[in-house]
């Protein structure tokens, strides 16, 4: 056997080993994690089993996630956090999105009258926004934890100490964004050796962001958003630290944004489904608002007695509706009055669900509704105008824990692309957002970027009552998928009946205002696939996975069941304190 070949079998081993450790559903009782990564996973455990509560294990998980899965999330961006408090019975919500600098105008991405290159943007200083998620930890620990930086820190610090073997996905991942890594040193430094992707079964370790994360311990938020770290920052935005040879622009990001910067804590959006209460994000998130609407057009069909032809037919027609208005009104309500409880009207929605055609699926992307008759608003505001679907990327991480006294975290963060804008800020070990390209780039429209707003987000962290007690808790990565994601496997789980780890794996179609259905490879051959098809559905050309999603199922005997993915995202990572047999 050659050398090349025992390397390569090794490797092989490697990855299997490092999957196999994996399991994505645990049940039992105490506390519960799910999530993408076993370590995360596992930092989550260690905090609750330390006496920490679900908030303080959260903080520990996403954390621990900036090592292991840095480019989905990390202290470079912005996040949502829901929470359910058990002694109150309340929902709250920590808004930790980021902001677009005090010099942001609407035409940022607008040159000699044209929109500028995406790709261009992205890899630039231009598209950092402002990033949330210290100050959003900061919030969540002071007013709902229980421990300290310093304490749910100390996991995260470890890994990145010690290192982590980098599996088949990570190392993919780093191979898909290597135009983009080269640009910046730091960064190919980091994930690159000889200009290309780590190979899978490479250890990894992140001294940089370990001590990052010990001056958080030491020195709190304040060691983020002032001083040292702050200027470095506001250094790589607007001046990027490029390879030799290779220009790209940088922003317009000052001391003051980072030291002005403040999370939001918001009231939840809440729908009711089927006796279940919902609450989810409000704005500047989109997606507790539009997964809600196509629940309340889906409410009236009795989808339990149809075949599921059928109702994945009216899911995807549901869902092409509700996100019409999402394009149409939705944006940072600092900054617009969207027609939020229009859009979530029970009257409003049979409205909508009678456009359906029942037997066929509309030709491409319909209209926006009209909401304000259902507001009870006397002054009407102006109705904007749909446009276009705005490019969204498609790469954020979803966490949820539960602790033994049933306070619940679900918890959606992202640097935005994967990678984000593929800049690591030099002698500190992580990348910075492009989130900025979340905004509409064109005006005039609800989204478009202003100083000091939020762009308009599709993340959605679900958590779900019973009878006033916790039922499930969902969310996923996926940019706009996001929506569908958590909306499908609602419907699959309450609907349909299916087990949540099962309406976790079933495959996914995303219908999202467009010509075609985006679908994960393999279904298009299926029998379920053809029969869509007769009705009009249309695939896209290009099958990938969609979402990674995480959820937590509370059970009438008292256990909980974590889940996660089973098979997408390498296979994500569930835990409870206490084991017990499925």
């Amino acid at each position: 056997m050659n050398r090349l070949l025992r390397v390569s079998l090794l490797l092989v081993a490697l990855v299997a080993t490092a999957t196999q450790a994996k399991t994505p559903v645990a049940r039992g009782t105490g506390g519960a994690a799910a999530t993408i990564s076993e370590q995360a996973t596992q930092s989550a455990m260690t905090i609750l089993d330390q006496g920490g509560n679900a908030v303080d294990a959260a903080v520990a998980a996403a954390a621990t996630l900036g090592v292991t899965d840095p480019f989905s999330c990390g202290i470079g961006g912005g996040g949502f956090m829901v929470v359910y408090l058990a002694k109150e019975q309340r929902v709250i919500t920590i808004d930790h999105r980021e902001t677009a600098p005090a010099t942001t105008t609407p035409t940022l991405f607008i040159e000699d009258g044209k929109e500028m290159d995406f790709d261009t943007v992205v890899a630039s200083g231009l598209s950092v926004g402002v990033p949330g998620t210290v100050r959003g930890w900061d919030e969540a620990l002071r007013r709902y934890g229980t421990m300290s930086f310093a304490q749910v820190l100390a996991p995260a610090i470890s890994v990145a100490d010690e290192g982590f073997t980098v599996d088949a996905n990570f190392s993919h991942l780093v191979e898909q964004n290597e135009r983009k890594f080269n640009r910046f040193p730091a960064t190919a430094a980091l994930y690159l050796r000889n200009r290309k992707a780590i190979p899978p079964g490479t250890p990894l370790r992140n001294p940089d962001l370990a001590r990052t994360y010990r001056l958080l311990a030491s020195g709190g938020v304040a060691a983020f958003y002032d001083g040292p770290l702050a200027r470095a920052i506001v250094d790589t935005v607007n001046r990027p630290p490029t390879t030799a040879g290779i220009s790209v622009r940088g922003g317009r990001m000052s001391l003051a944004d980072l030291a002005n910067y403040e999370a939001r804590l918001r009231l939840p959006v809440h729908s009711t489904y089927r006796g279940y209460d919902l609450y989810g994000m409000p704005l500047p998130s989109s997606g507790g608002i539009t997964v809600f609407e196509a629940l309340n057009i889906l409410e009236g069909y009795d989808l339990a007695s149809m075949p599921r032809t059928q109702v994945e037919h009216v899911y995807l027609e549901a869902s092409r509706l509700a996100f019409a208005d999402r394009d149409a009104y939705l944006s940072d309500p600092e900054f617009v009055d969207a027609p939020v409880a229009g859009l979530l009207s029970k009257d409003y929605a049979a409205q909508r669900r009678s456009l359906i055609d029942a037997v066929r699926a509309a030709s491409g992307p319909v209209a926006a509704g009209d909401p304000y008759p259902f507001q009870q608003d006397p002054s009407f505001p102006l109705r904007p105008a749909s446009g276009a679907l705005q490019p969204e990327s498609t790469h954020t991480t979803h966490l949820t824990v539960s602790d033994k006294d049933g306070n619940v975290v679900a918890y959606t963060f992202t640097i935005e692309d994967w990678g984000g804008s593929g800049m690591v800020v030099p002698g500190y070990g992580f990348l910075l957002n492009n989130e900025l390209t979340d905004f509409d780039f064109t005006p005039p429209h609800p989204n478009i970027p202003e100083a000091g707003k939020r762009p308009r987000s599709s993340m959605t962290p679900t958590i779900a009552l019973k009878d006033g007690r916790p039922a499930f808790s969902l969310g996923s990565p996926g940019g706009s998928t996001i929506i569908t994601t958590v909306l499908q496997t609602i419907v699959n789980h309450i609907d349909l009946g299916m087990p949540m780890d099962q309406a976790i794996d079933a495959p996914r179609l995303s219908q999202r205002n467009g010509a075609i259905t985006d679908i994960e490879p393999g279904y298009s051959d299926s029998t379920d696939a053809k029969a869509l098809v007769a009705r009009g559905q249309r695939w896209s050309a290009r099958a990938e996975e969609i979402g990674a999603a995480n959820a937590l199922v509370f059970n009438a005997d008292g256990t909980v069941t974590a889940v996660s993915e089973g098979h997408r995202h390498g296979v994500g990572s569930a835990q409870v304190q206490d084991q017990r047999e499925r």
